[in-house]
């Protein structure tokens, strides 16, 4: 069973989901919490039109996820790698 989390641990935990540039996986790394946990933190501690703004504003952004992140930067995927021969 997870420990109750104080009001100042919640609000650094939404200013880092705010944050453009913190990736869901620092935000694991730097409080254990996944994904869905800190999503789960987002809507109980906003109001429910400051959420819907927050996941419309994070849903499929690059910086956000690491992997997408990193996607991104390494640019398109040569040719001979889409189509093995």
């Amino acid at each position: 069973m997870k420990v109750p989390m104080t009001p100042t641990q919640i609000s650094s935990i939404i200013r880092l989901a705010w944050e453009d540039r913190t990736t869901f996986e620092d935000i694991l790394t730097r409080t254990g919490l996944a994904e869905h946990e800190v999503i789960t933190i987002m809507r109980r501690g906003l109001r429910p039109s400051s959420f819907r703004l927050w996941r419309k504003r994070v849903r499929g952004r690059v910086t956000k996820h690491r992997k997408l992140l990193e996607q991104r930067l390494a640019g398109p995927a040569p040719a001979d790698e889409l189509h093995p021969e």
